[in-house]
């Protein structure tokens, strides 16, 4: 059960980091040893998570199927879940689909930073900042930081914030 705790809690600050990408998997692991230890109501909390999670990274279906089954594990314990806009699809009409944090991402590549210094300015690991860069690029069909960087100008993307 600790360790089942501990994975909820730390899914949930990565997530509260930013860090989408690890933040599923490590709440995937947690919803697993919850299911194992048959406590609906916390493999439910990690599904609602781990939807959070999915929609950051852009994955809007995996984040619906998250949702879903957490509103029937919760229905099925008699849990009223007040859901809002998480099960919503997001508002955001970003270009090429990128998430809020792609777009910050992209926003100080696009000034010029290199990933370190967009690391430790958005308290990411430089890996983190690598597979933002990654989903980016995949996204708005690039595959260089200066095409990424051109990107951004002609979206009006640079200096929205």
């Amino acid at each position: 059960m600790l360790h089942a705790l501990a994975a909820l809690a730390r899914g949930r600050l990565q997530l509260a980091e930013g860090d989408a990408i690890i933040a599923a998997q490590t709440l995937r692991a947690a919803a697993r040893q919850w299911q194992e230890l048959q406590v609906p109501y916390e493999v439910a909390t990690a599904s609602t998570l781990l939807g959070q999670a999915e929609r950051e990274m852009g994955n809007e279906v995996a984040a619906q199927e998250s949702f879903a089954k957490a509103r029937l594990l919760f229905e099925q314990i008699g849990a009223r879940l007040d859901a809002g806009d998480i099960e919503r699809p997001p508002r955001s009409e970003a270009p090429g689909g990128l998430t809020e944090r792609e777009l910050e991402v992209l926003g100080l590549v696009a000034a010029g930073r290199a990933n370190k210094e967009i690391a430790v300015q958005l308290r990411l690991s430089p890996k983190t900042v690598s597979r933002h860069l990654t989903n980016i690029f995949n996204k708005i069909g690039v595959t260089s930081r200066s095409a990424a960087t051109a990107f951004a100008f002609e979206q009006h993307l640079v200096g929205r914030r």
